[in-house]
């Protein structure tokens, strides 16, 4: 068995990484940097102290700043998470002090007009996106790198976007374990306004509905809560959301009124009721079901795997020899410089007993337990 006692790090994509704005996506973003060993260092910078503070005691962030300055020119990678009305003046705030050369890409779900903005400020290597990923407990304390697992990423390109930064953003889409696609930004919100949206507003209409009749809350079941399910995710980031899209949003809606007028008058048409519901039917069950890790294995080691021959081996032999029963094994990363690996083990005694045997035979790792 091969086990070496100096060894070489896989280069990560980034040395320093910013994530601005420390909440569920902004999180969830930096834990999946630091968990599958793309970043050397990820910074973590929000106005609100308490939520870096939180954020480092978590793990999620190495360092935290409130307040942009030079120290930002060392970042190669940073990434805006602020809520939609806060994305301008993040930008604005930041964009004097960022290395040119640095990557710089939002989470914003409105696309139409961020580009244009980083390119009023000069910022060149600017790629827009949309991870399609959330839930509605908010906050850095619900961050969880596998909320972006097997997840849609949007990524909007306009015609200033550099092609080399376009594939750096796909590249880094890919390393966190999700599906890059690529649109024009135009096309982005017309679809969100529709298949996100429209459902929030929806939402809101049920259950007021059921709020000013305190009979229908009594019968309010598991399938409309399943239906008015978005309508708990947190109102003001929801509010700017819905707002900042509302163009496109207002032709979603007329299109949903013409869809209703159009089952209320097959209520006189019962035959032409049910072929509308065996086509909703088909169109519901042809819906893909993404699978994301939203409640991962809790006891997980992630190990950082050098370009060099039977080093996987040389991790479940040792591991294997200490009596260390591994339950799960993914490779997260592969680069020229080599990877990462992840194990499952079965308790966080078991995590850091492993830690400490890879650690001592020269292998680098990050324990989530």
């Amino acid at each position: 068995m091969t086990q070496p006692t100096h060894l070489a790090s896989p280069a990560p994509l980034f040395q320093t990484a910013v994530v601005a704005g420390v909440g569920l996506i902004g999180g969830s973003m930096a834990l999946g940097l630091r968990q599958r060993l793309l970043a050397k260092k990820v910074i973590g910078y929000d106005a609100n102290i308490d939520v870096l503070r939180e954020a480092e005691a978590l793990g999620v962030v190495d360092e935290i700043r409130t307040t942009a300055g030079e120290w930002l020119r060392e970042a190669d990678l940073v990434v805006l998470a602020a809520p939609m009305r806060s994305l301008d003046g993040l930008a604005r705030d930041l964009a004097p002090y960022l290395n040119p050369a640095a990557l710089v890409t939002d989470v914003g779900s409105v696309k139409g007009g961020i580009a244009g903005v980083m390119e009023e400020l000069g910022v060149r290597q600017f790629v827009a996106g949309h991870p399609m990923a959330g839930s509605e407990r908010g906050g850095v304390t619900h961050a969880r790198a596998a909320l972006l697992e097997n997840a849609v990423w949007v990524l909007t390109p306009t015609d200033q976007t550099p092609l080399t930064s376009l594939s750096k953003m796909r590249s880094l889409v890919e390393h966190l374990g999700a599906a890059p696609i690529v649109m024009p930004p135009e096309a982005h919100d017309a679809l969100v306004a529709t298949i996100s949206h429209l459902p929030y507003l929806a939402s809101l209409a049920l259950t007021h509905m059921v709020a000013r009749d305190e009979r229908l809350s009594l019968l309010a079941a598991g399938g409309f809560r399943d239906l008015t399910r978005v309508a708990s995710g947190d109102p003001r980031m929801s509010r700017d959301m819905v707002v900042e899209n509302k163009a496109a949003l207002r032709e979603a809606l007329s299109r949903f009124r013409r869809q209703l007028e159009r089952l209320e008058a097959d209520l006189d048409d019962p035959e032409e009721l049910l072929l509308s519901a065996q086509e909703g039917k088909r169109t519901r069950d042809s819906l893909p079901v993404v699978k994301r890790s939203l409640l991962p294995p809790k006891h997980d080691l992630v190990v950082a795997m050098p370009d060099q021959p039977n080093q996987i081996g040389a991790v479940t032999q040792l591991l294997g020899a200490a009596g260390v029963n591994i339950k799960d094994i993914e490779v997260l990363a592969i680069r020229e410089e080599g990877g990462a690996l992840r194990l499952g083990l079965e308790s966080a005694e078991e995590v850091a007993r492993a830690a400490e045997l890879l650690r001592g035979a020269g292998f680098e790792v990050r324990g989530r337990g």
